[in-house]
């Protein structure tokens, strides 16, 4: 491992370092052998914004939601305290509130989080794309966000610089890094189904990795969503290396999923409720203006 990769590793530890491990998951109806931590469980650490609060509607007995996430800043990440933040945090944190129901947070890696979902281990998991595969073991809300993909690249790199779409950058020789298990639009999913160019596409665990790839020279770009990276790279001072390529991917609107085992269609209609009256109040503006600086 060289220099790079060690410094961007460290950076990742730190960010995760307030989690507390919890005992390893059950495997026995899930594929994923890892382990979930538990940060902040009980009623939400996130306080909703006071500037206007959603009517709530009447409290139901044990009504409780388990929410699922991974290191993506700005939308979800723990903060030194082990705080859980994000602008999807606290948006479902606050439409969760209005249902007068209680929420507790689990963190793992997005592979983990799914098998979880799945298996019934937890409830929710936030900026999900809809695909028919996860609606066999998902039910979505409403769209709350529209979601964006951007190519990074080294800034030094020009051999890329011309290339319009994912298809030329690949066919041009481009090795592209992506998470696993993520949704990157009907024109990757083709690529990635493709016997040829599905080689070109070198998978990771969690986004922090591909920036470490990226600098050591491994990938020569990797796709990310565009409010995302750009965070990552100004958290990481790397603003003078990673450089959005000009490549951009929209995949489509953003869904809270929630796992069937757990959530029925009564519960998902509460929430539906109140998500749109969070949606158009100002609330949604000051979640939103809070996570774009």
């Amino acid at each position: 491992m060289n220099v790079s990769t060690l410094l961007l590793v460290t950076f990742s530890l730190f960010a995760v370092a307030a989690c507390t491990p919890a005992p390893e998951l059950d495997t026995s109806s899930s594929p994923s052998p890892e382990v979930v931590s538990s940060v902040k469980t009980g009623s939400t650490s996130v306080a909703p914004s006071l500037a206007e609060t959603p009517t709530p509607v009447t409290k139901t007995a044990n009504c409780h939601f388990t929410l699922g996430f991974d290191a993506w800043e700005p939308y979800q990440y723990a903060e030194v305290g082990g705080n859980v933040a994000g602008l999807d945090i606290e948006l479902v944190a606050t439409v969760v509130h209005a249902m007068s129901c209680e929420i507790s947070y689990q963190q793992g890696t997005w592979v983990e989080l799914l098998a979880a979902l799945k298996a019934g281990k937890i409830d929710i998991l936030l900026g999900a794309s809809k695909t028919k595969a996860r609606e066999e073991f998902a039910l979505f809300s409403d769209a709350y966000r529209m979601e964006e993909f951007s190519l990074y690249i080294r800034k030094d790199d020009e051999r890329y610089v011309i290339e319009n779409d994912v298809d030329s950058f690949v066919q041009s020789g481009g090795r592209v890094g992506i998470v696993e298990d993520y949704y990157y639009g009907a024109e990757v999913a083709v690529l990635l189904a493709g016997s040829a160019t599905s080689k070109s596409f070198v998978p990771a665990i969690m986004g922090e990795l591909n920036i470490a790839r990226l600098l050591d020279d491994d990938i020569d770009g990797f796709l990310e969503d565009s409010f995302v990276g750009a965070s990552m790279l100004r958290r990481k001072a790397l603003s003078n290396y990673i450089v959005a390529q000009g490549i951009t991917i929209q995949t489509g609107n953003a869904y809270v999923m929630f796992s069937k085992k757990n959530v029925d269609l009564e519960k998902l209609s509460r929430f539906n409720t109140q998500l749109n009256q969070v949606k158009y109040s100002q609330t949604y503006a000051d979640i939103v203006d809070k996570y774009s600086h």
